[in-house]
């Protein structure tokens, strides 16, 4: 499955008309291969648009159920899906929405144990995961295995994005720490917001893989949802980040 042959000559032609994709560019998203860690709110919105795209390949690991509750933002899955592991409801629903790409579905849990296996043939990481710790093992698996890493988080009304690619940016535990405790009590949010962060993603990764445009590389994008007013962070690596900064200190002797 390349996403080129047959009705997908079609599928692609209003991409395909852009000067920065071409038939070129469409070629390299067949052949492109992206994981997308949670298949949440953040994963549904960025999965819908890769598969759109035609991205050869789109891995997308979770170890949940469908719950009802999930339901207001996670429009990968729908109440059929009911009970189903999420990866399975994505990946069915990914198929029939794009039949000319491959998808797999990854029962499992993001963990350092599994995340090697999990990034074989993988060219970007797309987070929508909602932990540190989760998050914790998608960077360092981006710095190892050289990866860029396509963040995002929300909370409320409220998103944020940017880009980690190693070697050329700071990484994510460069901006954030881990010392917050996490609650184990749900977080509000509304649907859009993870939609809107997600479709950036989305955006993100298909310029990073047809390095076009300008990347969200060293800078953090803040949305506010309730005021709808959007601001971008200029972002620097940390030379005491545990994660990247050995690395930075053996650069900069």
């Amino acid at each position: 499955m390349n996403g080129l042959t047959g009705a997908g000559d079609d599928r692609y032609l209003r991409q395909t008309l852009l000067p920065g994709i071409g038939p070129k560019g469409q070629a390299s998203l067949a052949k492109a291969c992206v994981l997308i860690a949670g298949a949440g709110g953040l994963g549904s919105a960025s999965a819908f648009y890769l598969a759109g795209a035609g991205v050869g390949h789109i891995k997308i690991a979770d170890h949940d159920r469908v719950e009802i509750s999930n339901l207001n933002r996670q429009i990968l899955h729908a109440d059929t899906a009911l009970g189903q592991p999420k990866a399975v409801s994505a990946a069915a629903r990914l198929t029939g929405f794009n039949p000319g790409i491959q998808v797999t579905g990854l029962c499992e849990r993001i963990t350092h144990d599994r995340i090697t296996a999990m990034l074989d043939g993988v060219d970007i990481i797309v987070d929508g995961l909602d932990s540190f710790e989760a998050r914790q093992v998608l960077n360092r698996a981006s710095l190892k295995h050289g990866l860029p890493y396509v963040y995002a988080g929300v909370h409320g009304f409220d998103a944020m994005i940017s880009c980690f690619v190693p070697g050329q940016t700071a990484c994510f535990e460069c901006i954030f720490s881990g010392n917050a405790p996490e609650s184990d009590q749900p977080i509000g949010v509304i649907g859009a917001a993870p939609g809107l962060a997600g479709t950036i993603q989305a955006m993100e990764t298909v310029k990073l893989l047809l390095d076009i445009g300008r990347p969200l590389k060293n800078r953090l994008m803040r949305i506010s949802g309730l005021d709808m007013r959007c601001h971008c962070m200029d972002l620097t690596p940390n030379p005491a980040c545990p994660a990247c900064g050995k690395a930075l200190a053996a650069d900069n002797p």
